[in-house]
C-alpha cells in the first residue's frame, strides 16, 4: 500500500520555486541559486522537530534564511569577481519550452525546466540582472524582496539587519538606479523582429546591415570566463561590434544561429556541431539594438545543452 504524501513535507517543498527565484535574481547564477536552496533546506531539517513545528510561517522562515545566505555570498562576491577572467555576465536562462538538459549542473533535484523554478518575467531579464549586479548587496536584497516578492520592509529589515526605514531607502535607491540605467523595454514582437534581422545579417556576413541594426553607441559585453576566447573588455560602437561578430563567425565555420528566448526576452543562441557555444541577450531602444550580452563561458551554458545519454 502506497504511503500517503506528507502534507507538511509537500508544503515545505512547494517553497522551492520561490526560494530559487529569489536566489537566482540575487546571485545571477542558477547553479549557485541551487546551492543556496539546498543549504536552506539543510538548515530547516537540522532544526529539532519541535522547533520546526513552532514556526508559524515555514515559507517566511525559508525565505529569510535564503536571503541571509545570499547576502553573505554577495558580500564575498567582489573578491570572487576580482579573480574572474574578463567580463562577468549573469548566467542566461532559456524559456521553459527550450529547456533541454533536464536539470541544472550539480543539482540532485528532480528533472524540470528553469521556468518551473525561476519565473521568467521582466525581473529576470538580462538588462535587469546586470543593473542589480551593480548595486550594493543590501540594496539588491532589499529591492528584490520588497519590489519583486512583495515582502514588507519590516520583514526585509530582519534579513538585511537594518531598520525598516533604512531598507525603504535602500529599495528607493535601487529603483532610481534601474530607472537611470534601463530604457523602457521594447515590445517582444518588435525586439524579436530586430533579433531576426540581426541573425540574418550575421549569417549573410553583411556588415552594413549589422551596423544599421546597431545603435552607433551600442555596447557588447562578452563573457568567456577565461575558458574560451572572448573580448576582454566591453566593445563600444556599432561598427566595432559588427566586425567582432563577423570575426567570431569566421573562426567557427558552420556556426548555426537560432532565435531563442533568453531570460524571458528574444535572443540568439549560437551552436557549433550541435553544441551551444554562445547565448546572446539584447537590449533594444526604438528600432536599434543598444546592448548585447554574449555568454560564452561553457560553465554558464549547462542549461542550454542536451542531457547526456
Amino acid at each position: 500500500m502506497a504511503t500517503p504524501p506528507d502534507p507538511a513535507l509537500s508544503a515545505i517543498m512547494s517553497e522551492r520555486r520561490q526560494l530559487l527565484g529569489l536566489a537566482y535574481r540575487l546571485l545571477g547564477s542558477l547553479s549557485e541559486a541551487e546551492d543556496v536552496v539546498q543549504e536552506t533546506y539543510t538548515r530547516w531539517y537540522a532544526l529539532p522537530s519541535e522547533q520546526r513545528e513552532a514556526i508559524g510561517s515555514p515559507g517566511g522562515w525559508l525565505m529569510t534564511v535564503a536571503g541571509r545566505i545570499c547576502l553573505d555570498l554577495l558580500g564575498s562576491a567582489r573578491a570572487r569577481r576580482e579573480r574572474y577572467v574578463g567580463e562577468w555576465i549573469p548566467e542566461p536562462l532559456p524559456d521553459r519550452a527550450e529547456w533541454v538538459s533536464g536539470r541544472a549542473r550539480g543539482t540532485t533535484a528532480d528533472p524540470g525546466d528553469p521556468a518551473e523554478r525561476v519565473t521568467l518575467d521582466e525581473s529576470v531579464s538580462m538588462a535587469f540582472l546586470v543593473v542589480l549586479d551593480a548595486m550594493t548587496p543590501a540594496e539588491r536584497v532589499a529591492f528584490v524582496l520588497h519590489d519583486v516578492f512583495g515582502y514588507p520592509f519590516a520583514d526585509v529589515a530582519r534579513i538585511v539587519g537594518r531598520s525598516p526605514a533604512a531598507c525603504r531607502q535602500l529599495a528607493a535607491s535601487a529603483r532610481r538606479r534601474l530607472r537611470a540605467a534601463r530604457p523602457p523595454a521594447a515590445p517582444d514582437a518588435g525586439q524579436a523582429g530586430l533579433v531576426r534581422d540581426f541573425r540574418q545579417a550575421w549569417e549573410a556576413k553583411d556588415i552594413d546591415a549589422l551596423v544599421r541594426l546597431l545603435d552607433p553607441g551600442a555596447t557588447a559585453v562578452v563573457d568567456g570566463g577565461g575558458l574560451v576566447g572572448a573580448a576582454p573588455r566591453p566593445l563600444d560602437g556599432g561598427e566595432r561590434i559588427a566586425r567582432y561578430l563577423l570575426a567570431l563567425a569566421a573562426k567557427a565555420p558552420g556556426l548555426t544561429l537560432l532565435e531563442r528566448t533568453v531570460n524571458g526576452r528574444p535572443g540568439l543562441v549560437a551552436q557549433h556541431d550541435g553544441v551551444t557555444v554562445t547565448v546572446a541577450a539584447f537590449e533594444v531602444a526604438g528600432d536599434r539594438i543598444t546592448r548585447i550580452w554574449a555568454v560564452r563561458n561553457p560553465d554558464k551554458l549547462e542549461a542550454w545543452r542536451p542531457a547526456a545519454g
